[in-house]
């Protein structure tokens, strides 16, 4: 793909409306001060999921506003949690590389270290009315690997152990569903084994592994072929989480903020900021993204909308 080499030179340089109702103390101060806390294991981070950057609906325009937002808190870094573009699963290559490359250009007003998770919007040419032949070297994941790097991985920062996973599993008939592979679930295995138990963690997955979201809607006339809710093999991957310090699962895809707490581990799932789809609120969150504290060993958040106004509202 275009601009690799101007993404590694902007990974490396990138660090050099109508607000929340009531006064946030983590605002207006310069990104990355939190690394002189005078806790150095407390710090704050963000994440900001469901971008779906696309030149209409003045979304580019959107996404700024909402990275100038997000800039003017004062965090370490973020987590950027998937579908980044809309819509890669379903264009040609010239369509997926402007997605991208608006994507990147925009990225650029976060203005701090952002680590990246794979969306199913992120996968390119999927679906066969895209045209593209699996043979394209760009094909599935490998576009978001050309431009982000490895689909799942873990880093430490401040005594912290970030999980970020892949959630999003390619099936025969070219679409997609949540799903953890094996491969996948026996490097997580090894991944938490290397650690403490004590070490606390977080973790990172577009498609949920735990949600309510399906008690919040009708069920559909006709079941769909593919589970693209929720990740479908969850249990496997919480059953890894026994025993470790699980501070929180921070999720993306639905669009709606919830938190459904399973054996003590809080599954935070972010509303986007693209909202619905650039179309408004979704479900009644608006668009939005969330700030993660770490502070004495405990994980909270809360959700900063930033005042985006659609040019072409819809009701969910």
């Amino acid at each position: 793909m275009k601009n690799l080499s101007r993404r590694r030179f902007l990974s490396l340089a990138g660090a050099a409306g109508v607000a929340a109702a009531f006064e946030n103390p983590l605002l207006e101060e310069p990104a990355g001060a939190a690394e002189n806390s005078d806790h150095a294991g407390d710090f704050t981070f963000l994440f900001i999921t469901d971008t779906h950057l696309q030149p209409e609906l003045r979304a580019a325009q959107g996404c700024g506003q909402c990275f100038k937002r997000a800039h003017a808190i004062r965090s370490d870094f973020a987590i950027q949690g998937g579908d980044h573009i809309f819509d890669g699963l379903a264009v040609g290559r010239d369509r997926a590389e402007g997605l991208f490359d608006l994507y990147e250009k925009t990225e650029q007003d976060l203005g701090m270290k952002l680590h990246h998770t794979l969306g199913n919007h992120d996968v390119f040419g999927v679906i066969p009315s895209s045209g593209v032949a699996p043979s394209d070297p760009l094909y599935g994941k490998k576009a978001f690997e050309a431009r982000f790097g490895k689909t799942y991985y873990s880093f430490d920062h401040k005594g912290v152990h970030f999980v970020v996973l892949d959630s999003i599993g390619i099936t025969d008939d070219r679409s997609y569903e949540g799903r953890v592979d094996a491969d996948q679930l026996a490097w997580l295995a090894a991944d938490l084994k290397r650690i403490p138990r004590a070490t606390p963690i977080v973790v990172s997955v577009h498609i949920p592994l735990v949600t309510a979201f399906n008690s919040y809607v009708p069920p559909p006339g006709t079941a769909p072929r593919h589970n693209g809710i929720r990740v479908t093999n969850a249990y496997q991957v919480i059953a890894l989480f026994e025993g470790h310090n699980v501070l929180g699962v921070l999720q993306g895809h639905t669009h709606v903020n919830e938190v459904v707490t399973w054996k003590g581990v809080p599954y935070i799932t972010s509303g986007a900021v693209c909202g619905n789809w650039w179309h408004g609120t979704r479900m009644g969150t608006p668009e939005g993204f969330t700030v993660a504290r770490i502070a004495n060993g405990k994980l909270s958040a809360h959700y900063e909308t930033y005042g985006f106004r659609s040019v072409a509202p819809q009701d969910t």
